[in-house]
């Protein structure tokens, strides 16, 4: 809350807030926000190789990793303390199907890489995402009827099945992603039921219909990558504010421990209002295309990419962000250590 300009205060020019500013030491003393390592989780794409280091074309520097370029930035987020990473599944075209079995049978690529990568680094969180759009040959959160609508309860049919599997496997958060109504509240109590009382949700509570996913889809192989608006009939449109505030009372009602704002830079009025009118843990995802973007004036060497992440980030704790997903994080060890 900012502090009323009562007359004790005192005026200019006895009065002068640049003293606070004129020395590098002041400025570390006086510091109101800051980011650490310990703030920031790491999204990981990864597939069902063996070894692979796929680039992405529109995200410079991240890559689709197999499972032993896994186990190396598994390594590396420890070494820089970063607690936690997200996994994000990428799917060949041919094992995807109209209702994304794969999530739920199949193989089980994602829980067997989940119990390996819990029991070799048992200190490192993982976050696994629960939807349907990495599995499913439309590219839609969801199972789809002849006409093309996304059909919220069977869905969450799979999304609970999907959910235990992951948690029964190791995964310390299940995240869905997917925006159905009803979901958080199916996938707690089946873990529960299944005796899975210490697994938390990390709600997507607050997931807008955003142009900027496009890089993410291109990463997954999604059909709808040049289709910002395909979602709107289950993600937030951007005009909406009050409405995302009442999905997180929603989410949090059912069960939610945590939940999510994305993307995240465009969405800071949604983090703080979240974030300061309910008081539960608040992230934002700084999303694939913010990433891009910012990848792309620096490397036509229009901004200062450091400066302008740190920016970013700094925002969104000021915000109120508890924790931001970034694809940055491992970069921002050297970034703060400079």
């Amino acid at each position: 809350m900012p502090y009323p300009l009562h007359p004790e205060y005192g005026e200019f020019p006895q009065v002068r807030l640049r003293r606070l500013r004129a020395r590098g030491f002041m400025r570390e003393l006086t510091r109101e926000h800051e980011v650490t390592m310990a703030d920031v989780v790491w999204p990981l794409f990864v597939v069902d190789k063996p070894r692979a280091r796929h680039p992405i074309a529109s995200l410079p520097g991240v890559f689709q990793l197999g499972r032993a370029e896994l186990w190396q930035c598994a390594e590396q987020a420890l070494r820089q303390g970063i607690p936690a990473v997200a996994l994000f599944e990428v799917v060949p075209a041919a094992a995807k199907d109209q209702v994304g079995s794969l999530a739920v049978t199949g193989d089980a690529f994602m829980p067997q890489l989940i119990a390996k990568l819990k029991a070799e680094f048992p200190s490192l969180g993982i976050i696994a995402d629960v939807a349907l759009d990495p599995y499913t040959s439309h590219g839609h959160d969801g199972i789809i009827d002849a006409a093309g609508e996304v059909l919220n309860d069977p869905t969450v049919a799979v999304l609970v099945q999907q959910a235990v599997r992951l948690a029964t496997a190791g995964a310390d958060v299940v995240a869905p992603s997917d925006m159905m109504d009803g979901r958080i509240k199916s996938i707690r109590q089946a873990l529960d039921h299944h005796d899975l009382h210490h697994t938390a949700i990390l709600a997507y509570s607050a997931k807008y219909a955003s142009a900027l996913y496009g890089p993410f889809r291109e990463a997954v192989g999604s059909p709808l990558r040049d289709r910002p608006d395909a979602k709107l009939t289950y993600q937030l449109s951007y005009d909406r504010y009050r409405e995302a505030l009442r999905e997180v009372a929603f989410d949090l009602k059912e069960g939610a421990d945590m939940v999510m704002i994305k993307p995240a830079a465009h969405n800071t009025d949604v983090v703080r209002g979240v974030a300061h009118g309910f008081g539960v843990p608040t992230f934002a995802y700084q999303v694939s295309g913010e990433y891009a973007m910012i990848k792309a004036a620096a490397q036509a060497g229009w901004i200062d990419e450091a400066g302008v992440v740190m920016e970013q980030l700094v925002a969104l704790k000021r915000a109120g962000a508890a924790g931001i997903f970034t694809y940055f994080a491992p970069q921002l060890g050297p970034w703060l250590a400079g």
